[in-house]
């Protein structure tokens, strides 16, 4: 379940609360697609987790802009488990990382990293670099959400 948003000194914007929050994709919606813009992520995103669960993907967490208070998100990041992953049933866009992943956010409105992936500049995993607000450097919550084609 997807808790309310907190207010966390120096953050730009109402953030969850710190932790994995287990959700599912009609929660997401009730709870964030809230406004034409948000709606319209939601659309792309929708589609690109349909995409990465057909292809075995068993989990997926879904952080970014879009997991805030933020009225108007810029977009939304998903790392996602690539244990069981076929790759061959994975859209290519999902492993096309250049000009700022440009491709992933005209096709599916959003950014897809592997979990296991180094971010560049904190040396992190993208799961762990996901949980931590770059703005006010504290812990923040992200959304898990588990395979539900299976």
């Amino acid at each position: 379940m997807i808790p309310e948003f907190i207010i966390v000194e120096n953050a730009l914007w109402p953030l969850l609360p710190a932790g994995i929050w287990n959700s599912d994709i009609d929660e997401v919606y009730s709870r964030l697609a809230n406004n034409p813009h948000r709606l319209d992520l939601f659309e792309g995103m929708k589609r690109g987790v349909e995409i990465m669960f057909r292809a075995g993907c068993p989990q997926l967490f879904l952080d970014g802009s879009y997991v805030t208070g933020k009225p108007i998100p810029n977009d939304y990041e998903i790392c996602w488990d690539a244990t069981f992953v076929n790759p061959d049933l994975l859209d290519p866009v999902f492993m096309v990382f250049d000009k700022g992943r440009e491709a992933q956010k005209k096709k599916y409105k959003g950014e897809y990293f592997p979990a296991f992936w180094i971010e560049q500049s904190s040396g992190k995993p993208f799961l762990d670099f996901f949980q931590q607000d770059k703005e006010s450097g504290e812990k923040k919550g992200i959304i898990r959400i588990a395979n539900y084609l299976r």
